[in-house]
């Protein structure tokens, strides 16, 4: 690597530089240089003997391109690009910015700089590099003949990590039809290994029906992995039915639904440990939960209501993966209030919560309420919580690990959710009862008193219980 190389790879703008460029104007050295993120460190293989992508991501480099906003939104963004690889098990030894226009259309940053990222790969012997991007069949595959080693963008990180965390039969289909959908585009092979045909000399003489050109490996992968994708849609159909059937028997009870969405690694588990003293895995990692956990609860009012817990989003969440989990999202887009949990403490709660609701506008939970919920409390910066309480008037500030803002948040959640059940008061015979064990699982028990004629019963209840009480109802006077 030339001095001045190593020069452009080092160089940071001054503070504030960021915010001088005029519209679609770069500096000539913030063009020509990259820019090295600190703080993001924890066998070189020929890819021409690989047929196929295989994940290992083992030691990496990270490359991104800042086409706009501030520096320290670019670097925030490598260092989210760093902690997704660590959760693939991966380590990090280096992170690369360049400020460009817009992403070079043939090896994602410029075929100079490229070279330079190559001295760097074989300097820090690493076998990975991750753009915070994602790239086209063509970027890659150029920017890995630069660079002579595995790339990957990131939705195929992403995607890996999903596979990773699936345990349930749903969510291991769901996250295989979006890795089917991303791979198929991206299919490639190297000379005559991905050969299957059996005309001209490959025949050797076989005669007549064996000349000419036949299908090639990798039209008959392509063949393979589209009857794959119709199958694992199919399957996913067929499991997202017994969730159906659940929502609707939830419907007919007429019991609130409460979802809760966030970005991940926000905490959205562990205020459902918290709200419902379930022991849903809490793991300070990303993507910890892909499958949705489903519990009940109640208000201090007594009003039961189910909460689900659904897989957290990301900046740049891959579409496949949005449309694979469509049915396993649809428990948000049917709730009747979602819970957006963000974390307080983070370095860019703004943009988290920009890109958690550009997900729910795509799964259209766009009009359901919407109660912000700000956690980890307990380590955010005062100051930025008072921010963020006044750019989102309706949130609550919590800490799911100590409890503090618990009581306030349940009382929004009461004060939000719609009014389903109905009063109704009753002599209930001893013998029905059945009907007295479903007011007090499934209602608002006000009061009761045992009589010569059976439970005199005064409570709220779900519309379908109410109609069959109504035959015992008695006039208050």
């Amino acid at each position: 690597m030339t001095a001045d190389s190593e020069k452009n790879i080092n160089s940071f703008a001054p503070a504030g530089a960021s915010d001088d460029f005029d519209a679609g104007q770069l500096d000539l050295e913030d063009r020509q240089s990259l820019r090295r993120v600190a703080g993001l460190s924890t066998e070189l293989q020929d890819v021409s003997e690989v047929e196929y992508r295989a994940l290992r991501l083992e030691r990496v480099v990270l490359l991104g391109v800042w086409t706009d906003g501030t520096l320290a939104m670019a670097e925030h963004s490598l260092r989210e690009l760093a902690l997704l690889a660590q959760t693939a098990g991966s380590e990090v030894l280096d992170g690369l910015i360049q400020r460009r226009s817009r992403p070079d259309s043939s090896t994602y940053v410029g075929a100079g700089k490229a070279a330079e990222l190559a001295d760097l790969v074989i300097a820090s012997a690493a076998d990975t590099v991750i753009c915070d991007g994602e790239l086209t069949p063509g970027q890659l595959r150029k920017l890995e003949g630069v660079v002579r080693v595995k790339v990957i963008d990131r939705t195929a990180l992403i995607l890996d990590i999903f596979a990773q965390h699936a345990r349930s039969k749903e969510g291991k289909a769901q996250v295989e039809l979006a890795q089917m959908q991303y791979m198929l585009p991206r299919l490639r092979g190297w000379g005559e290994s991905l050969s299957r045909q059996a005309g001209g000399r490959v025949a050797g003489g076989g005669g007549i029906g064996t000349r000419g050109p036949g299908e090639t490996k990798i039209e008959t992968d392509r063949r393979r992995i589209r009857a794959r994708i119709t199958r694992l849609r199919r399957e996913i159909a067929e499991m997202s039915v017994g969730r159906e059937v659940q929502r609707g028997q939830r419907r007919r009870r007429e019991v609130p639904s409460v979802a809760i969405a966030g970005y991940t690694n926000a905490g959205k588990s562990s205020l459902l440990n918290r709200l419902t003293g379930a022991h849903v895995l809490v793991d300070d990692s990303l993507f910890a939960t892909l499958d949705p956990a489903v519990r009940k609860a109640r208000l201090p009012s007594g009003t039961p209501f189910t909460l689900t817990d659904t897989v957290g989003f990301v900046r740049h969440l891959p579409h496949q993966l949005v449309d694979a989990f469509r049915s396993t999202l649809e428990e948000v887009a049917e709730a009747d209030l979602i819970l957006h949990v963000v974390d307080g403490s983070d370095a860019d709660p703004r943009s988290q919560i920009a890109a958690v609701r550009e997900v729910l506008a795509e799964i259209g939970a766009r009009d359901v309420p919407e109660l912000v919920v700000i956690n980890k409390a307990d380590a955010a910066d005062e100051i930025e919580l008072k921010g963020l309480q006044l750019a989102e008037r309706q949130s609550v500030v919590v800490s799911a690990r100590t409890g503090d803002g618990v009581p306030e948040l349940l009382a929004e959640i009461d004060r939000l959710l719609p009014v389903r059940n109905a009063e109704v008061t009753a002599v209930v015979p001893y013998a029905r009862g059945d009907l007295l064990a479903r007011a007090h699982r499934d209602g608002e028990v006000l009061a009761v008193e045992h009589t010569d004629a059976g439970t005199a019963l005064t409570a709220r209840v779900p519309r379908d219980l109410a109609a069959e009480l109504d035959q015992f109802a008695v006039t208050v006077g």
